[in-house]
């Protein structure tokens, strides 16, 4: 005798086209951007560490060296993130696990191929509410949410730091030169672009 599946998930999404766009972008992104990492000799060049005069001084720092040190500061995000969360395994997992659901469940879904519970056929907006709820439970009742929070704060910490003394006078800040932060820029666009346009996909087709 056999039963029913409880639950019909779609197929893999790694060969869709959306999916292999969005690992390209990503990837060529990645790559021009961090191609353009300043060097660490000049990133703790102490010859050029100073104490700002004044508060708007330390900003105009701040804001010259995010601009040319981008990449270098992106870098360091990630290391403060990875290490927190290699740290707690848990939290990396159920990390993992949340961002698989969005990409195999909404972003890249298939829209040929729907998400069947208990033989009912979920729409995207019903899709897109139980992963919002369940985000909000993982974010807010795990350990998941304060430990990005943490990441974030001692990394903006430690650039504002760097940021407001690391005098930024002997950095060519030309138009040229500041593509390392719009190379950062052009990362977080080819997701949002590429994932925009497989959601917007989805909702015309059930329309």
């Amino acid at each position: 005798m056999s039963y029913p599946l409880l639950i019909q998930i779609p197929k893999s999404v790694s060969l869709s086209p959306p999916f292999r766009t969005f690992i390209s972008r990503i990837g060529n992104s990645t790559y021009h951007a961090y191609s353009r990492q300043r060097q660490l000799s000049e990133l703790f060049e102490y010859a050029a560490c100073s104490r700002p005069h004044s508060i708007s001084d330390a900003t105009t720092r701040i804001r010259k060296n995010v601009s040319y040190f981008g990449i270098n500061y992106l870098t360091l995000l990630g290391g403060v993130l990875a290490f927190f969360l290699l740290s707690h395994p848990l939290s990396l997992i159920t990390l993992l696990l949340l961002l698989s659901a969005w990409i195999f469940f909404y972003f890249f879904k298939p829209s040929e191929q729907p998400l069947i519970i208990f033989g009912r056929t979920l729409s995207n907006s019903e899709i897109l509410a139980i992963l919002v709820s369940t985000t909000i439970v993982v974010m807010f009742f795990t350990s998941v949410a304060s430990l990005l929070i943490y990441a974030t704060l001692i990394s903006g910490a430690i650039v504002c730091l760097h940021g407001a003394f690391r005098d930024p006078a002997d950095l060519f800040l030309d138009e040229q030169d500041g593509g390392s932060s719009s190379s950062f820029f052009s990362i977080a666009n080819a997701a949002s672009i590429t994932s925009a346009h497989a959601s917007m996909r989805d909702t015309v087709s059930i329309v």
